[in-house]
């Protein structure tokens, strides 16, 4: 089990304008798995509260035995940069987006999500200029990584080839399931997986955004872990990796 920052990561989401007086030319480290073959796909993983994209690496690469590698799949772990965080009492923190508490029944921090859909819409867009379709990019993550993944994908970046959200939920009222009803066009896949143990992000936060954004024509799988906490397992990133495979096919085994 992993301890730490990392057990107590978790997600929240929001946004739809442009943060006043924030600069969008922000260049986030990254941490990066090579495919073995030729470029033809990519994966950006965003950690959970508190991370790095090196420490969800790690954490991926110890759950495993082995990293997450493909032949011709590049794997994008960002870090997200240092912000005061709320929960943490104002104190500096590697979180995707401030929230105001750790609830799926409370406001979504509009402003501090909507820059970083703008920041990490920057690196889907550098992957882009590099040969990757935009229906070759798969985007997702661990807790508060995966909420902020269903909001870059959902709210702007509508063509990927998929979403993965792992232990993360929706608020009840997010803007995601807004921008998703006010689209006419069809939307990327959600792999979700959840613990049915998690005492921070609870598993009826998980399944209900599921359920919601599924009422709402989203394809979904959601896969449940019964004893599961807040963290990963060797399983589900074993599901995972079969779900990129056959959302990213290129002749891979």
């Amino acid at each position: 089990k992993r301890q730490g920052a990392r057990a107590v990561s978790c997600p929240f989401a929001s946004g739809r304008r442009k943060a006043p007086g924030v600069h969008m030319a922000v260049h986030l480290q990254r941490n990066i798995v090579a495919q073995t073959k030729k470029h033809t796909a990519s994966v950006i993983f965003l950690h959970g509260s508190g991370d790095t994209g090196q420490g969800i690496r790690a954490w991926i690469k110890d759950a495993l035995k082995q990293e997450l590698i493909f032949q011709n799949i590049r794997v994008i772990y960002p870090t997200a940069s240092l912000r005061p965080y709320t929960p943490m009492k104002g104190t500096l923190s590697n979180v995707w987006f401030d929230r105001y508490s750790i609830s799926n029944n409370c406001p979504e921090h509009l402003e501090s999500l909507d820059s970083m859909c703008h920041i990490l819409g920057n690196l889907v867009d550098e992957e882009v200029k590099a040969g990757v379709a935009k229906d070759r990019l798969i985007l997702g993550g661990f807790s508060m990584g995966g909420t902020m993944a269903m909001h870059l994908a959902y709210r702007f970046h509508q063509q990927v080839a998929g979403v993965f959200a792992l232990s993360s939920f929706l608020n009840k009222d997010s803007v995601v399931y807004q921008a998703v009803q006010s689209t006419k066009t069809s939307m990327p896949e959600l792999f979700q997986c959840h613990g049915k143990n998690d005492q921070l992000v609870l598993y009826e936060w998980g399944k209900e955004s599921c359920l919601h954004l599924q009422s709402l024509g989203v394809k979904t799988t959601f896969n449940t872990f019964p004893n599961l906490n807040h963290e990963l397992c060797k399983s589900e990133l074993e599901q995972l990796k079969s779900w990129i495979l056959h959302k990213l096919p290129n002749g891979e085994q």
